[in-house]
């Protein structure tokens, strides 16, 4: 179940990714997506507990659980940025590479045993993160530092999230605990950065959609980190890669070259390797 529950993430991730490019090529205001994203997952989340008197206020979600919706905000913020100056079927594969460090962190501060056969398979996944990105024209666009600036900026904000939140399993916090602080912490935190332009509708519907298929994600993603073992499931999140890869082909109409073909390839050969 916590591979399904994994597996479920990527795919939300996928698709909330590819409504952040979307968003990007509209010309549409990245704080209010996020903005109302966030306070309407908090809204849900905060409905959620209230129902069903879950919620148990304790130092370590409400640190850890704003501090991760602060770095999701930043994230989200950069990688939104990246997608303005390059192709998502890029970008995203590049930044889904933040997987190693949660990853090392699982093997080398958890101590997760890890079978031979579940380390090749990760090697795959993170090895197609690098065999998709890879565009020998790079070095030539006039954009690429600016690019590569956001991107790595996004890379250490998911992968130090990532951290956090296998801590947040190893201390056994509720995850509809962490989920309120997270959508809590980042809703007050986007809160300082809104301008005076008025949101108009369609960033509001974005950002509405986006936090249905966020609260669905996150909780699948907490359920996969208390039952599953992580240094497989933040690769298997990390394909939500695979997604925008596919999006960016079909409906931006971004160009797939055959070593990216291979990549999508390598990256579903490194899933099943992770299962056996």
């Amino acid at each position: 179940m916590w591979l399904a529950a994994a597996l479920i993430t990527g795919l939300f991730f996928g698709m909330n990714n590819s409504l952040f490019k979307w968003s990007s090529t509209r010309g549409l205001s990245k704080i209010n997506i996020q903005f109302f994203f966030y306070l309407g997952a908090f809204v849900l989340t905060a409905i959620y507990v209230l129902a069903t008197h879950s919620f148990h206020f304790t130092i370590w979600s409400v640190v850890l659980g704003a501090l991760i919706g602060i770095l999701n905000t930043n994230g989200n913020l950069e990688m939104t940025r990246a997608f303005e100056s390059g192709p998502a079927s890029l970008t995203s594969p590049v930044i889904a590479s933040n997987a190693v460090f949660p990853v090392l962190a699982a093997g080398l501060i958890f101590h997760e045993h890890i079978l031979l056969v579940n380390w090749l398979g990760i090697l795959f996944m993170m090895v197609s993160v690098i065999v998709i990105q890879y565009s020998p024209n790079s070095q030539h666009n006039g954009h690429h530092w600016q690019w590569l600036l956001h991107v790595t900026l996004a890379v250490l904000s998911f992968g130090i999230l990532g951290i956090l939140m296998k801590t947040s399993s190893f201390l056994h916090v509720s995850s509809s605990d962490m989920l309120v602080a997270m959508y809590g912490g980042g809703t007050v935190y986007l809160a300082f950065k809104l301008g005076r332009d008025k949101p108009n509708r369609h960033e509001i519907r974005v950002g509405l959609v986006v936090a249905v298929l966020s609260t669905v994600a996150y909780s699948c993603y907490f359920y996969a980190l208390q039952t599953g073992i992580a240094s497989i499931i933040f690769p298997v999140v990390s394909l939500n890669c695979v997604i925008v890869v596919l999006s960016g082909r079909y409906l931006f109409q971004e160009r797939i070259r055959l070593h990216q073909m291979w990549g999508i390839f390598t990256a579903l050969v490194g899933l099943v390797l992770t299962k056996l």
